[in-house]
């Protein structure tokens, strides 16, 4: 048997392979060595055997590495393994998850192209739309996450494509992904989601019917807390165009950023299992507690789109928010009371994490923009970890002590 076809082979075994199978050996080739474990290519550039070969590579006739701003073996596997578990054609990674936006917009859409956004998206990504792709000439419009008749109103005939996560951040809202696809699709738009919170461990938006999800990295792909970066996945020729501006505007991720988080995906589905875990009977003991207004965590039976969420995701996810006195202030001594948790705005790591959304993730916007959003002075955000749940639960009575 041939190397290529025993590769042929091994591919076909991969496409009917579970998503734990997948997570663990999609788009690993071995080199020369034999090795067991993915390799780091740390190289800049590729030694071509002519000048023939070398004139071949850079104009796209011959298959193989150039440069690695946009070809490295250790990235190509990355990409390869994320499409593989969103179900995707191609992928492509990003410096970052901001980056992963960018490109997207950058590549697929033009001067005069109208966006349509949930207004429930991380506070950078609004700042992108507003402030930076407005100066392209790229228009933005911000609709409620679950109102229908938002997404559909908001609709012109210059729109191009519907932007949104789900759940979002940091309320946990759902959105019907399969129905916001329809929409998408009867204007000829492309409906791009964010799968961040809930990876495809939990949740496959291009089976509902996506155009193209995006993923920060740097959260649960990676896990713990190392790295940055972000992936692209979606059909091909959407993908070729990413990989276009990649190739020409340079927001690579690096070779050793992707084996971290070759190595995060190995663990994925169950990572995301026992974060769902905790943060559901988190969510639940919070609830219980007199200190607290509210809780958002759409694993509760009273959230407005548990069913919602029950139907399209596996999991409820590891991220949770709830309000707590009445202003800032109460948050702030909820927060500086925990011992344990970790105060970062980062999230999907195994140590949890507990920010004040309104002062950090969505500082940069208006008050306005805030309170359309939902994000209220008094609001916590907890990514929950690993730890073990009941001194997790002492940490929050820490906070809920000092109210």
């Amino acid at each position: 048997m041939t190397e290529q076809e025993y590769l042929a082979q091994r591919q076909a075994v991969l496409a009917e392979a579970e998503l734990d199978t997948r997570a663990v050996r999609a788009g690993q080739v071995r080199s020369a060595e034999g090795e067991h474990a993915e390799p780091i290519f740390m190289t800049s550039s590729y030694v071509f055997a002519s000048a023939a070969e070398a004139a071949a590579r850079f104009s796209g006739e011959q298959a193989g590495n150039v440069y690695s701003r946009y070809t490295n073996p250790t990235v190509r596997t990355f990409e390869e393994r994320i499409a593989a578990l969103e179900g995707a054609e191609m992928g492509v990674a990003t410096a970052s998850g901001m980056a992963a936006i960018l490109s997207t917009c950058i590549a697929l859409l033009q001067s005069g192209d109208h966006i349509v956004c949930s207004r429930s998206v991380f506070g950078t990504t609004t700042v992108l739309l507003n402030k930076y792709l407005a100066k392209l000439g790229i228009s933005t419009s911000f609709v409620s996450l679950t109102d229908e008749q938002q997404w559909r109103d908001a609709i012109t005939p210059q729109t191009k494509m519907l932007l949104l996560e789900t759940p979002s951040n940091p309320l946990s809202e759902i959105a019907d992904i399969r129905l916001l696809a329809d929409i998408a699709h009867e204007h000829d738009c492309l409906l791009v989601v964010d799968n961040c919170f809930c990876t495809p461990a939990l949740q496959l938006p291009l089976a509902l019917g996506a155009d193209i999800v995006v993923h920060s990295a740097t959260k649960y792909l990676d896990g713990q807390g190392r790295s940055v970066g972000g992936a692209v996945v979606g059909r091909r020729e959407h993908m070729n165009e990413v990989l276009g501006f990649i190739r020409t505007a340079g927001p690579s991720m690096s070779p050793f950023n992707a084996w971290v988080f070759l190595k995060g995906l190995e663990t994925l589905r169950l990572r995301m299992m026992a974060h769902s875990s905790n943060a559901l009977a988190l969510a639940t003991w919070l609830q219980e507690q007199a200190g607290v207004q509210k809780v958002h965590y759409s694993g509760l039976p009273d959230h407005p789109q548990h069913s919602l969420a029950a139907s399209q995701q596996k999991a409820f996810g590891g991220v949770l928010s709830f309000e707590v006195g009445s202003d800032k202030a109460a948050a702030w001594r909820f927060i500086d009371a925990t011992r344990l948790v970790s105060i970062t705005a980062n999230l999907g790591d195994a140590k949890t994490t507990i920010v004040h959304p309104a002062t950090t993730t969505h500082g940069r916007l208006s008050d306005e923009q805030r309170q359309q959003a939902g994000i209220k002075d008094n609001l916590i955000r907890v990514s929950v970890g690993l730890e073990d749940i009941e001194d997790l639960r002492k940490d929050m009575q820490r906070g809920l002590d000092a109210l």
